[in-house]
């Protein structure tokens, strides 16, 4: 292209090119200047509608004349290829600028805003970014903020998964490398940017431009991200569920009103952010008055806790009853708290998977709060003795130690449900949250009415939990004599069900299980049809019955009754990748990820789609992701065969063969008869190249007693592809 002429101007010099298109310095020969020329992709000339779209949003754009905004002169068409005409400038980006260090707190604040200004002006034109980043901020030569693409960003598509960045390429300048400028960004340096609505592929409005300004700041103010991790998946999970580390804690030399715009900025529910950019600026208007006349605060060492998430961790509470064998009691009673503070959308309670390694550890409320930056931590005390019941309960402070609510409860057995209740609401009454007229019915809820029941099912609950064979069979015990109790019990149908879709799946694939993992699940959900865990246990059943229909139905409705819900996004993914549809089954993967960053299996089957796909780089963080987790995992239980026989597949995965070797060596040890840990280890000895032992194990697990399940997953699995042209495989797979 250098040297051609392309309508009435002529190329000069390629500037770089990305992702959006290739981007060129040209002389306008008509007006006598050099512009900027940004020839998008091929596939939008291709897509017509999308090429009406970026005409009609670029005119709009065009019309934005405001000093921080780089100004659009012209659209048109060269060989097919659209192409867009800008002004050219010189300098850096902002993400340049910030290069990992604070900025001053007066160039912060004369940046801010401008940006702030510019914002304003696009939004009063109904206009939206959707990808304010630092590196589609131009900083000039002469100190003057220029935001870049805007318009531009509404030709991506809307976010449908985790992973697919909403964003386009920064824009033209001569001064700076041309990654910096016209590439689109790796997919988790825009993700880190995007809004909670955003990541959850909402419908948008301006505040969303807003929330990434505000990490914009962030970022500007401490020299971090807002929001960090190894894999896109970690950062989403902590755009919707976690709060910031205090910019404060980060950089002292902040001024306490500068942090706590910030943080407004940054909140997660758009009601409760700045509605306008307008009043984002005059906020920064009135700070940089407020510095420049030495009225302001120098600095700040905390940030008050009204300014950030209302996130709170329960800590198991501690036993103190004279029968140990009550803790059963104790570990159930702590998660259905964890369950009732769940239900209120303001909090965000941390799961069981975050605080189970911290059980009867000796730690204080402040030192929880720290390490899982979480604002509050509940500790409290269970004592059981007859049918009388007396919890304690209190509310730390992280930041202070302080204690913000404390009560005790004296009551009879038959009480437990309504203390779960008075608890919940007396954090929420303590933290300031306001709760809608349907999180206090899903709070009152009670499940069953029986002690009796619910302490049975809490027995089972603990077997279910060891994820072992006869804990399996022990947890379905338990529930079936709550069942006896309250024929009503609609969770422990569901735990029935589980337990007989587990051992279905794992241990013992015959009908029996099927059919009775079929009629709990059915019963579930009539007796409870607004119980996103009947539906997902729902879902699993129907989904061992190849009925992948009415499984979708049923996961989709879990995951709309309760988003954070875990086994429906996991187990709805297996079902996906059951029926071969990787690119679903990855989506999933990721949003079960999100949900439960402490879990392994979810990154180690992502890791395997990911392969499946041929996406190896984004296979390889999900192993080291998966790896890390199950390490954390095995170091509570050591003996569990599945985060071995996982975590020695993320090991071959990157390439450390003799730990992937004795682990799975260590899950053999433990049941070498075991259909999964056969199966799985199959999949490691074949990644490792040890053809013969993979298809050993295989034989074994694929016995005709239990080898069905087992078969119709291999078919699908890019993990047994190193044995998949063997005569012994293929013999296996054509076995009825």
């Amino acid at each position: 292209m250098i040297g051609q002429n392309v309508s009435h101007y002529k190329i000069i010099e390629k500037l770089g090119g990305g992702g959006m298109g290739v981007v060129y310095k040209a002389e306008d020969t008509r007006l006598g200047r050099n512009v900027a020329l940004k020839f998008l992709p091929d596939n939008m000339s291709a897509d017509r509608a999308s090429l009406e779209r970026f005409q009609r949003e670029a005119r709009a754009a065009s019309a934005l004349n405001h000093p921080n905004i780089c100004t659009i002169y012209d659209i048109g068409e060269h060989e097919g290829l659209p192409f867009i005409c800008m002004e050219l400038l010189e300098g850096v980006t902002l993400k340049h600028r910030i290069d990992s260090r604070p900025m001053e707190i007066d160039e912060l604040l004369e940046l801010g805003i401008q940006i702030a200004d510019a914002l304003e002006v696009a939004h009063l034109k109904r206009i939206v970014h959707r990808d304010i980043k630092p590196a589609n901020i131009f900083i000039t030569h002469s100190g003057r903020a220029k935001i870049l693409d805007f318009g531009l960003a509404k030709l991506a598509p809307q976010l449908r998964r985790v992973g697919e960045a909403v964003g386009v390429s920064a824009a033209v300048t001569v001064a700076t490398a041309p990654d910096h400028l016209t590439s689109p960004g790796s997919a988790i340096g825009t993700i880190a940017y995007m809004s909670p609505e955003q990541a959850r592929g909402e419908e948008l409005d301006h505040r969303t431009d807003l929330f990434s300004f505000g990490a914009v700041l962030y970022e500007m103010a401490t020299g971090r991200q807002t929001f960090s991790g190894n894999t896109s998946a970690v950062i989403f999970e902590a755009i919707l569920n976690r709060a910031p580390t205090p910019p404060a804690r980060i950089n002292p030399r902040l001024p306490v009103e500068l942090s706590s715009i910030i943080t407004r900025a940054l909140e997660k529910n758009p009601a409760g952010r700045y509605q306008t950019a307008a009043s984002l600026l005059g906020d920064l208007q009135r700070l940089k008055r407020e510095l420049d006349s030495g009225r302001a605060s120098a600095a700040v060492t905390a940030v008050a806790p009204e300014a950030v998430e209302k996130s709170v961790a329960v800590m198991y509470f501690e036993n103190l009853s004279s029968d140990k064998d009550d803790e059963y009691f104790r570990d159930g009673m702590t998660e259905d708290i964890i369950t009732e503070l769940s239900k209120i959308r303001e909090l965000r309670a941390f799961p069981r998977a975050a605080v189970l390694a911290l059980r009867d550890k000796v730690v204080t409320g402040p030192e929880v709060g720290r390490e899982l930056n979480a604002l509050y931590v509940l500790t409290g005390s269970l004592r059981r003795s007859g049918n009388r019941l007396r919890i304690t309960g209190q509310l730390i402070e992280t930041r202070t130690g302080h204690s913000v609510w404390a009560e005790r409860y004296d009551r009879q057995m038959e009480d437990v449900f309504a203390i779960q209740d008075e608890i919940a609401q007396a954090i929420a009454r303590a933290l300031k949250v306001i709760l809608t007229d349907k999180e206090k019915q899903e709070i009152k809820k009670a499940q069953t009415a029986d002690v009796q029941a619910y302490d049975y099912y809490l027995r089972g609950r603990q077997f279910f939990h060891q994820l072992r064979r006869k804990g399996f069979e022990y947890a379905r015990q338990m529930f079936a004599r709550a069942i006896v109790i309250d024929p009503g019990y609609a969770r422990a149908y569901a735990g029935v069900a589980d337990c007989s879709s587990f051992l279905y799946m794992y241990w013992d694939t015959t009908d029996d299980n099927l059919r009775e993992a079929d009629r709990a699940s059915r019963k579930a959900v009539e007796l409870d049809p607004e119980s996103g865990e009947a539906r997902a246990s729902r879902g699993l059943a129907v989904s061992l019955n190849k009925n992948f229909k009415e499984a979708e139905r049923e996961f989709e409705t879990a995951i709309r009754l309760d988003p954070k819900l875990f086994e429906a996004h996991y187990f709805y993914a297996r079902a996906a990748f059951q029926q071969g549809d990787m690119e679903k089954a990855g989506r999933l993967f990721e949003q079960a990820c999100i949900v439960k960053p402490q879990d392994y299996q979810a990154p180690a089957l992502l890791g395997t789609v990911y392969r499946g796909l041929g996406r190896i780089a984004e296979a390889s963080e999900a192993s080291h992701r998966a790896l890390q987790m199950a390490e954390k995992h095995l170091e509570l239980h050591p003996d569990d065969a599945r985060a071995l026989y996982l975590g020695a597949g993320n090991l071959a995965d990157i390439g450390e063969r003799d730990r992937a070797l004795d682990w799975v060596q260590r899950a053999l040890a433990i049941d070498s008869d075991e259909p999964s840990i056969l199966y799985n280890s199959a999949c490691v000895f074949a990644a490792l190249g040890s053809i013969e032992e993979a298809l050993d194990c295989l034989e074994k697990a694929m016995a005709p007693s239990k080898g069905h399940w087992y078969r119709q997953w291999a078919a699908k699995d890019a993990d047994l592809d190193p044995v998949r042209n063997q005569p012994r495989f293929q013999a296996l797979m054509k076995e009825s």
